[in-house]
């Protein structure tokens, strides 16, 4: 019962500085956040288990990609245009990158930041340029495993300042965002609040 409460009281500075750090950069916003979250969010996320609990395994199975084995993906000799294109009809802000001519061989990671920063601002045709002239390439790429604590997860792409990271479990089985980790962690705490509520008007003996 007293698990959200213990780890929000250890980890709350750096959620609200996770949160605070990823408002208004780039085209992501504090409002895109939040619309993401209401729109995407069922009734009840990963069942209350405790932050301390819960792994990037349990972000993938709420978002259901650890079932299907869904990755998100294009290749290095993609067109950014496609890219984004891609993106945007799967409603994600990143694609894992996969080497052209070898499609189980990680190249790294290309993001809707990338396309803000090097394509928007200097004015370069997205139909002309390929994903590989953006994107983050495997050797400064940052990712997670399924076995990752959530809390772990927030502090690396808090301290890293990235937006999107790659679970990788020999090969990649999914991409877990900052949007899903801020989402499971305010559905943790509705979830402990319900309890309390609960409690208090008698449920529990």
């Amino acid at each position: 019962m007293q698990g959200i409460a213990k780890a929000l009281g250890l980890h709350g500075k750096q959620l609200r500085l996770t949160v605070l750090q990823h408002m208004n950069k780039g085209i992501f916003s504090w409002a895109t956040l939040i619309s993401r979250i209401q729109s995407e969010s069922p009734a009840v996320i990963i069942p209350h288990m405790g932050l301390e609990n819960i792994t990037v395994r349990e972000i993938l199975r709420a978002k259901g990609e650890a079932q299907a084995g869904a990755v998100y993906w294009c290749s290095t000799s993609h067109l950014v245009h496609e890219a984004v294109k891609h993106m945007t009809a799967q409603n994600v802000g990143a694609l894992v990158v996969l080497k052209s001519g070898d499609e189980k061989q990680l190249a790294g990671i290309v993001t809707e930041r990338d396309f803000a920063r090097k394509i928007l601002l200097p004015g370069r045709p997205s139909e002309e340029t390929r994903v590989e002239d953006i994107m983050t390439e495997e050797d400064k790429l940052i990712t997670v495993t399924s076995n990752t604590n959530i809390l772990r997860a927030m502090e690396l792409m808090t301290d890293e300042h990235i937006r999107h990271v790659p679970v990788f479990d020999e090969k990649v089985v999914g991409m877990i965002s900052i949007g899903d980790v801020v989402r499971a962690i305010v559905d943790q705490q509705h979830q402990e609040v319900k309890q309390l509520k609960k409690y208090i008007t008698g449920d529990y003996y």
